[in-house]
């Protein structure tokens, strides 16, 4: 019988990019917008005031999201490729030395002295960059920085995730909608947590429970602030 070369596997961390980006863009779309408009709707304002105060929230934090993570990733990538110069100098400088120095990464894992310097010699004959950001830095194609990918996610994410509070607010009666708003920003966090915790190998129960006290807290205290201002101001 024959016997497939390559077993499919589904690994989370070719995720990992992207996903980050899209959990912490929709759930700071979701918790910062919400909280926005509940601090606003404590402070007695009218429905006008309301959904334009959500729509800029929407707006400008997708914004500040999208030059955020291209900002930061692009950091990111920038040392990346100042890392990969550096070993690649180091290669054209002392390629005995870095094979040397590859064989020891490769002992360090269990591998036997000569099949370690085998193994070494014949990745670097391949690609020696590439060999030694892979075992030395820890850089590959898998976990690469990829800064416009990493913007679009984030601003997506934000942009839906920021809908759902604007909407709450803005069609609920007045007597009803901050508990309206909060009832459904925790559901939407709680699917959220779910759906990062599943789409990541995680458990769901307890990245959803993670989720939901950190946001509960952080919606009483902008309540509890919309409040004093409403009263004072």
């Amino acid at each position: 019988m024959a016997v497939s070369a390559h077993v499919a596997e589904d690994h989370k961390s070719r995720r990992a990019g992207w996903l980050r980006a899209a959990i912490l863009g929709a759930n700071d779309g979701i918790l910062s917008v919400a909280g926005l408009v509940i601090g606003v709707a404590a402070a007695n304002a009218g429905r006008s005031a309301l959904v334009t105060a959500g729509l800029a929230g929407l707006v400008a934090g997708a914004m500040s999201m999208a030059v955020g993570e291209y900002i930061s990733v692009s950091a990111q990538r920038d040392a990346e490729q100042a890392d990969l110069r550096v070993e690649a100098n180091a290669i054209a400088e002392d390629r005995v030395a870095e094979l040397r120095e590859l064989a020891k990464i490769y002992e360090g894992r269990g591998v036997e002295p000569g099949l370690a310097r085998l193994v070494a010699d014949q990745l670097m004959a391949h690609d020696a960059v590439g060999a030694h950001a892979r075992d030395e830095l820890g850089i590959s194609e898998v976990v690469i920085a990829r800064p416009l990918q990493a913007a679009f996610a984030s601003v997506a994410a934000f942009t839906l995730g920021a809908f759902v509070p604007v909407l709450a607010i803005s069609l609920s009666a007045k007597s009803i909608r901050i508990g309206v708003t909060a009832g459904l920003t925790v559901a939407a966090l709680l699917g959220l947590g779910a759906l990062g915790a599943q789409l990541g190998g995680a458990p769901r129960g307890r990245a959803a429970l993670r989720v939901v006290t950190l946001s509960v807290f952080s919606m009483l205290l902008t309540y509890g602030i919309g409040r004093a201002v409403g009263a004072t101001v």
